[in-house]
Protein backbone atom coordinates (compact mmCIF):
# COMPACT_ATOMS: atom_id res chain seq x y z
CA UNK A 1 0.00 0.00 0.00
CA UNK A 2 2.79 2.19 1.01
CA UNK A 3 4.72 1.51 -2.16
CA UNK A 4 1.47 2.65 -4.46
CA UNK A 5 0.83 5.68 -2.46
CA UNK A 6 4.65 6.66 -2.96
CA UNK A 7 4.23 5.63 -6.72
CA UNK A 8 0.86 8.24 -7.16
CA UNK A 9 3.17 11.30 -5.45
CA UNK A 10 5.59 10.42 -7.60
CA UNK A 11 3.70 10.55 -10.59
CA UNK A 12 2.47 14.22 -9.36
CA UNK A 13 5.77 15.71 -9.59
CA UNK A 14 7.39 17.69 -12.70
CA UNK A 15 10.57 16.96 -13.06
CA UNK A 16 12.44 18.83 -14.42
CA UNK A 17 13.90 16.75 -17.64
CA UNK A 18 9.85 17.07 -18.38
CA UNK A 19 9.68 21.32 -18.40
CA UNK A 20 9.85 22.90 -21.60
CA UNK A 21 13.08 24.74 -22.85
CA UNK A 22 14.50 27.39 -24.55
CA UNK A 23 17.61 26.46 -26.64
CA UNK A 24 19.47 29.63 -27.50
CA UNK A 25 22.41 29.46 -29.93
CA UNK A 26 25.18 31.93 -30.46
CA UNK A 27 25.97 31.71 -34.25
CA UNK A 28 28.03 33.70 -36.53
CA UNK A 29 26.85 36.94 -38.32
CA UNK A 30 26.97 34.63 -41.64
CA UNK A 31 24.58 32.48 -40.10
CA UNK A 32 21.77 33.95 -38.84
CA UNK A 33 20.08 33.87 -41.84
CA UNK A 34 20.71 30.29 -42.53
CA UNK A 35 17.37 28.96 -42.87
CA UNK A 36 18.74 25.22 -43.57
CA UNK A 37 21.07 25.56 -40.94
CA UNK A 38 18.59 27.50 -38.22
CA UNK A 39 15.88 24.05 -39.00
CA UNK A 40 18.78 21.39 -38.43
CA UNK A 41 19.08 23.00 -35.03
CA UNK A 42 15.33 23.25 -34.36
CA UNK A 43 14.75 19.57 -35.08
CA UNK A 44 17.60 18.34 -33.05
CA UNK A 45 16.16 20.64 -30.06
CA UNK A 46 12.04 20.14 -31.24
CA UNK A 47 9.85 19.96 -29.62
CA UNK A 48 11.16 23.15 -27.46
CA UNK A 49 12.11 25.98 -28.91
CA UNK A 50 15.15 27.70 -30.62
CA UNK A 51 16.63 31.27 -30.89
CA UNK A 52 19.48 32.16 -32.83
CA UNK A 53 21.61 35.03 -31.22
CA UNK A 54 25.16 36.42 -32.55
CA UNK A 55 26.27 38.24 -29.20
CA UNK A 56 28.89 40.44 -30.67
CA UNK A 57 26.32 41.78 -32.81
CA UNK A 58 23.99 42.56 -29.76
CA UNK A 59 26.65 44.25 -27.76
CA UNK A 60 27.32 46.30 -30.67
CA UNK A 61 23.52 47.37 -30.33
CA UNK A 62 24.01 48.25 -26.77
CA UNK A 63 22.77 52.03 -26.50
CA UNK A 64 21.83 52.22 -29.96
CA UNK A 65 18.08 53.95 -30.49
CA UNK A 66 15.36 52.11 -32.27
CA UNK A 67 15.51 52.87 -35.40
CA UNK A 68 19.55 52.48 -35.22
CA UNK A 69 18.98 49.20 -34.02
CA UNK A 70 16.60 48.52 -36.74
CA UNK A 71 19.27 49.99 -39.85
CA UNK A 72 22.47 47.87 -38.38
CA UNK A 73 20.47 44.63 -38.31
CA UNK A 74 18.61 45.43 -41.84
CA UNK A 75 22.30 45.58 -43.13
CA UNK A 76 22.43 41.98 -42.02
CA UNK A 77 19.22 41.05 -43.18
CA UNK A 78 17.72 40.15 -39.65
CA UNK A 79 14.96 41.56 -38.60
CA UNK A 80 14.51 41.20 -35.14
CA UNK A 81 16.88 41.48 -32.39
CA UNK A 82 17.78 38.64 -29.79
CA UNK A 83 16.09 39.89 -27.32
CA UNK A 84 12.44 40.12 -29.43
CA UNK A 85 13.41 36.67 -30.84
CA UNK A 86 13.58 35.22 -27.13
CA UNK A 87 10.63 36.94 -25.36
CA UNK A 88 8.37 35.50 -27.98
CA UNK A 89 9.96 31.95 -27.70
CA UNK A 90 9.26 32.56 -23.84
CA UNK A 91 5.46 34.05 -24.52
CA UNK A 92 5.12 31.03 -26.94
CA UNK A 93 6.68 27.97 -24.57
CA UNK A 94 4.13 29.60 -21.64
CA UNK A 95 1.01 29.77 -23.57
CA UNK A 96 0.89 33.48 -22.80
CA UNK A 97 -0.54 36.39 -25.42
CA UNK A 98 -0.52 39.94 -25.13
CA UNK A 99 -3.64 42.34 -25.65
CA UNK A 100 -3.66 46.49 -25.76
CA UNK A 101 -5.60 48.66 -24.32
CA UNK A 102 -5.60 52.31 -25.16
CA UNK A 103 -6.45 55.50 -24.10
CA UNK A 104 -4.93 59.46 -24.46
CA UNK A 105 -2.52 59.25 -21.56
CA UNK A 106 -1.68 55.33 -21.81
CA UNK A 107 -1.09 52.32 -24.44
CA UNK A 108 -0.56 49.25 -22.41
CA UNK A 109 -0.07 45.64 -23.37
CA UNK A 110 -1.48 42.93 -21.17
CA UNK A 111 -0.25 39.04 -20.62
CA UNK A 112 -3.01 36.50 -20.10
CA UNK A 113 -2.91 32.60 -21.13
CA UNK A 114 -3.68 31.68 -25.05
CA UNK A 115 -7.60 30.67 -24.88
CA UNK A 116 -8.29 33.36 -22.57
CA UNK A 117 -12.07 34.54 -23.08
CA UNK A 118 -13.02 38.26 -23.07
CA UNK A 119 -14.07 38.84 -19.76
CA UNK A 120 -10.82 36.56 -18.35
CA UNK A 121 -8.88 39.45 -20.22
CA UNK A 122 -11.07 41.70 -18.59
CA UNK A 123 -10.23 40.79 -15.21
CA UNK A 124 -6.50 40.68 -15.59
CA UNK A 125 -7.19 45.19 -15.52
CA UNK A 126 -9.37 44.89 -12.50
CA UNK A 127 -11.54 42.26 -11.32
CA UNK A 128 -14.78 44.70 -11.35
CA UNK A 129 -13.84 44.53 -15.38
CA UNK A 130 -14.47 41.00 -15.38
CA UNK A 131 -17.56 40.98 -12.71
CA UNK A 132 -19.44 43.64 -14.54
CA UNK A 133 -18.73 42.22 -18.28
CA UNK A 134 -20.42 43.61 -20.98
CA UNK A 135 -18.86 43.61 -23.87
CA UNK A 136 -15.85 44.38 -25.83
CA UNK A 137 -14.90 46.48 -28.62
CA UNK A 138 -12.22 44.59 -30.37
CA UNK A 139 -9.68 45.41 -33.18
CA UNK A 140 -6.83 43.68 -34.26
CA UNK A 141 -3.41 45.51 -34.43
CA UNK A 142 -2.38 44.95 -38.06
CA UNK A 143 -5.59 46.46 -39.34
CA UNK A 144 -4.91 49.98 -37.10
CA UNK A 145 -1.67 49.82 -38.52
CA UNK A 146 -2.53 49.62 -41.67
CA UNK A 147 -5.14 51.72 -41.71
CA UNK A 148 -3.50 54.44 -39.52
CA UNK A 149 -6.58 55.28 -37.23
CA UNK A 150 -9.43 53.73 -34.74
CA UNK A 151 -11.42 55.95 -36.91
CA UNK A 152 -10.81 54.39 -39.59
CA UNK A 153 -10.68 50.90 -38.69
CA UNK A 154 -14.61 51.93 -37.30
CA UNK A 155 -15.02 53.03 -41.24
CA UNK A 156 -13.83 50.05 -42.90
CA UNK A 157 -16.04 47.65 -40.81
CA UNK A 158 -13.18 46.01 -39.13
CA UNK A 159 -14.21 47.15 -35.31
CA UNK A 160 -15.91 43.83 -33.36
CA UNK A 161 -18.33 44.20 -30.56
CA UNK A 162 -17.70 41.16 -28.88
CA UNK A 163 -19.48 38.80 -25.88
CA UNK A 164 -18.48 36.93 -23.40
CA UNK A 165 -16.95 33.99 -25.35
CA UNK A 166 -14.74 36.09 -27.49
CA UNK A 167 -11.32 34.24 -27.32
CA UNK A 168 -8.90 36.57 -27.01
CA UNK A 169 -6.23 37.16 -30.04
CA UNK A 170 -2.62 37.72 -29.81
CA UNK A 171 -2.35 41.67 -30.30
CA UNK A 172 -6.24 42.44 -29.99
CA UNK A 173 -6.71 45.81 -29.09
CA UNK A 174 -9.42 46.31 -26.59
CA UNK A 175 -11.84 48.80 -25.22
CA UNK A 176 -13.54 46.93 -22.64
CA UNK A 177 -17.52 48.19 -21.41
CA UNK A 178 -18.89 46.90 -17.95
CA UNK A 179 -21.20 47.85 -14.80
CA UNK A 180 -20.52 47.17 -11.30
CA UNK A 181 -23.94 47.68 -9.50
CA UNK A 182 -23.66 48.02 -5.84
Amino acid sequence: AKRKKNKEQEEKIPYLTEKPVIYMFNVDENELTNEELKNEMRALVAPNQAVFVNAKLEEEMVGMTLAEKKDFLSSYSVDHDALSELIIAAYDTLGLQSFLTAGKKEVRAWTIKKGATAPEAAGTIHTDFQRGFIAANVMKYNDLVALGSEQAVKAAGKLATVGKTYVMEDGDIVEFRFNVSK
